[in-house]
């Protein structure tokens, strides 16, 4: 609430201030910051009226006046309680709890005994934490390196096809495959599974699109064949150079898929997260893309590279390129 008293200003601001009080109290937030201008006008280093102001402006939410009304405040009277505790309250409305906090701490320099400043300082030092903390994870979701992080892939790929072009294009498309995924997964905590493919310039692209989903391919072993050879026909018949396969680890829900093998070599705990398989004539890669749950927030690992040899998803979907 807006102050009540003020060191003797001069009467017709003093007047003003009352009026202002009292729409204040009546909740006309507007006309009482109106009356306070006024009275400005009339008394300009009175800090009780800067105050009033500043709590007025709040309440309307016009929060950079409010913040300068309680700057002059405190500039006009350091020593005074109130104006250091109006600042913290327009800091703490502007979420820069931080500051929030400070200015607080100021006012209970002042008054060590004001229990609502302590428990501001209590609440907004958790509400600092969570802060950062969502900030933290925000920033690791959209720092997330695929590129650096499969860097040796990009040798790999260049030596397996004896050109750094061919190398190239190959690894941006992984990378770009991975990175949707991951952007996909943060939004909605899930991936369809997908086959992407990397056409050749001469495939007919009315004829075969460069996304296959794959949604009933683990439904039974049965399924999980009939799309393996139904991949197989297509890699082939569109001259695809590379396919690079995205699901998530939930909907795995059978051994076959593993040879019976994964669920006792799986080294990764109960993690949620989703697998990405490439597959070319010449190599075979899968990662499992761990994620988990921070402050609300999907949050996806990096990539962990798995032996295809025990955790493939989906058997050799090209013919392998000749040594």
């Amino acid at each position: 609430m807006a102050d009540g008293g003020g060191g003797g200003p001069p009467a017709a601001a003093a007047a003003l201030k009352d009026q202002g009080n009292e729409q204040f109290k009546a909740g006309s937030y507007l006309k009482a910051a109106a009356l306070y201008t006024q009275a400005i006008k009339l008394d300009p280093d009175n800090a009780t009226l800067y105050s009033n102001r500043a709590a007025a402006f709040l309440q309307l939410v016009k929060l950079s006046k409010a913040l300068a009304d309680a700057e002059t405040t405190v500039k006009l009277k350091p020593q005074w309680e109130k104006g250091h505790f109006r600042k913290g309250c327009v800091l703490e409305a502007m979420e820069r709890y931080e500051e929030a906090i400070a200015a607080f701490q100021i006012a209970l320099q002042h008054n060590s005994q004001n229990a609502e400043v302590s428990r501001k300082i209590k609440r907004l030092s958790q509400l600092a934490r969570e802060k950062k903390r969502a900030l933290d994870v925000e920033n690791m979701r959209s720092n997330v390196d695929i590129a650096k992080n499969l860097e040796s892939l990009k040798t790999e790929l260049a030596a397996k096809y004896g050109d750094a072009e061919t190398g190239q294009s190959i690894f941006s498309f992984i990378v770009n495959v991975i990175e949707s995924a991951i952007k996909v997964w943060h939004d909605t905590g899930n991936v369809d599974p997908r086959v992407n493919f990397l056409l050749d310039q001469k495939t007919d692209t009315e004829k075969y699109a460069p996304v296959v989903n794959i949604d009933k391919a683990f439904e039974s072993p049965n399924t999980h064949a009939e799309c393996f050879t139904y991949l197989r026909q297509y890699a082939e018949n569109s001259s695809a150079k590379a396919a690079c396969m995205v699901a998530p680890k939930s909907i795995i829900s059978y051994p076959q898929v593993w040879k019976g093998q994964g669920s006792r070599k799986w080294k990764l705990d109960q993690s949620d997260g989703f697998f990405v398989q490439f597959e070319s004539p010449a190599l075979r890669k899968i990662w499992f893309v761990p994620s988990t749950k921070e402050k609300g927030r999907t949050l996806c690992r990096s990539p962990e590279a798995l032996d295809i040899g025990i955790h493939e998803v989906l058997p050799r979907m090209f013919k392998e390129a000749a040594a």
